[in-house]
């Protein structure tokens, strides 16, 4: 497991808590439980102290604070993937994105937190049972990594970016409702007179995957129609191109692909143009994601839309209310989850 946050200098010069204490006119104490949650603290004294602390500038030090409050100032993004894909896939770019727009207006810092492959959610659950984080949102989890049972036992609260597999239940969560999207993408490209229908899945491993391909299946299944033109890959450009070569190799009559990413999207496009397909008048495609490369493919992309960057900040203002009520579970009883509805964006290539 990698972590990684962002450390400065200390600043010698900053002001004191004694200096904040001699300017609010109490003593060290009582500055300390003012700037500490103001426990035990009267409302003249907790306004002569906030008072001192902004005309002195005073920071407090986190790890003198955390003695106090028991609390780090930081959460853990935890990302359950290779190194590579951290640094090229649109999706956790986005999430990142979303968490940091989120903590804006708090003091909190993010710790990121790369468990490899391999490692289980041992080290994940180590580092977060021995109090680095007051808090950790997950990303990108398999069905195998071990987090969703780890976190449910754990005592530190954390939400998931995405459906948990068998706690569902249970677990704190945002997501978006990728069944009714796989049923669009199908149901639209169905509209437009499209009759064999391929499916590029994403993991089996992970909820986003399943659900795409259970809301394509659903749509064949009920219009009668063949659900055999699938294949299952991973989330990348490279994997769009190796599933359409083996798609197209054992089922030629193919006019239609709703792939469970934008990248494979983009990658099955490569092979049809390849090929000598016209896109969209010989085989229609829709991807997922919107997250940039849509908008650009040739022909440009019609996707559902994956609302990366509002599940992200969704996630994190959960996680907030939890440690505002100062809840040590990821249990959430009768909390129902966050899920954003689906949506179609319609461009060229369907």
């Amino acid at each position: 497991m990698t972590t990684r946050t962002l450390v400065t200098a200390n600043d010698s010069s900053m002001p004191t808590l004694d200096e904040v204490a001699a300017a609010a006119g109490v003593s060290r104490s009582t500055a300390s439980r003012a700037l500490n949650g103001g426990a035990r603290v009267s409302p003249e004294a907790q306004a002569a102290v906030d008072d001192a602390a902004r005309r002195l500038g005073y920071v407090p030090n986190r790890a003198a604070r955390s003695l106090v409050t028991r609390r780090t100032d930081s959460i853990g993004l935890v990302v359950p993937e290779p190194d590579e894909r951290l640094l090229t896939d649109p999706f956790i770019g986005a999430t990142l994105r979303g968490v940091s727009a989120a903590l804006a207006h708090t003091e909190l810092q993010l710790v990121l937190l790369i468990a490899r492959q391999g490692e289980g959610a041992a080290n994940v659950a180590r580092y977060l049972r021995s109090g680095h984080v007051d808090g950790a949102v997950i990303v990108s989890h398999h069905r195998e990594d071990g987090l969703e049972k780890t976190l449910e036992t754990s005592p530190v609260p954390a939400v998931f970016v995405g459906r948990p597999f068998e706690r569902a239940d249970r677990l704190f969560y945002t997501d978006v409702d990728n069944i009714s999207a796989g049923r669009m993408a199908t149901q639209h490209l169905i509209g437009l007179g499209r009759r064999r229908i391929a499916h590029i899945a994403g993991p089996q491993d992970m909820a986003a995957g399943i659900d795409r391909r259970a809301g394509w299946l659903e749509v064949l299944t009920e219009a009668g129609m063949r659900s055999d033109a699938t294949v299952e890959v991973d989330f990348s450009v490279p994997e769009g191109e190796r599933a359409m070569a083996r798609l197209l190799q054992s089922h030629p009559d193919i006019d239609a692909v709703f792939a469970a990413s934008d990248a494979l999207a983009i990658g099955a496009m490569r092979v049809l143009r390849a090929a000598g397909k016209s896109i969209p008048d010989d085989v229609a495609v829709i991807g997922y994601d919107d997250l940039g490369l849509a908008a650009t493919a040739l022909p440009p992309l019609t996707t559902m839309r994956n609302p990366v960057v509002e599940m992200a900040s969704s996630a994190v203002e959960q996680l907030l209310a939890l440690l505002e009520k100062g809840t040590h579970s990821s249990v959430r009883d009768d909390v129902p989850p966050v899920v954003f509805p689906a949506r179609l964006i319609k461009r060229l290539s369907a």
